[in-house]
């Protein structure tokens, strides 16, 4: 499994409309056997800046299997406007250094 992070700088003006538009490509996202799970993240301390984590089951699964997918499409088609936005889109392999999560509940 690889991780993939996509950085955004997004104007504050047009937060929702990029929400809107990753709230659409979520479900080529979801229809895909490559993709294991994502979230969109939106910085607390600077407002404009979005993290897109995206999990992979690898490389090629994203590169080859899911850019190549009828799924594709409407997924770059709901995300086209934001495109020159993006600040990093990095692939990263997950290291043994890793802790649990805890959620009160």
């Amino acid at each position: 499994m690889i991780v993939e992070y996509i950085r955004y700088d997004i104007p504050t003006a047009d937060k929702d409309a990029f929400e809107r538009s990753y709230g659409a490509a979520a479900q080529s996202l979801e229809a895909s056997p490559h993709c294991l799970g994502w979230e969109l993240a939106c910085s607390v301390d600077e407002p404009s800046h979005y993290i897109l984590r995206i999990e992979w089951d690898s490389a090629e699964g994203h590169m080859a299997g899911f850019r190549r997918s009828p799924e594709f499409g409407p997924f770059f088609q709901a995300i086209r406007p934001w495109v020159g936005m993006i600040q990093e889109m990095t692939h990263y392999e997950r290291t043994a250094v890793v802790g649990g999560s805890r959620t009160g509940g």
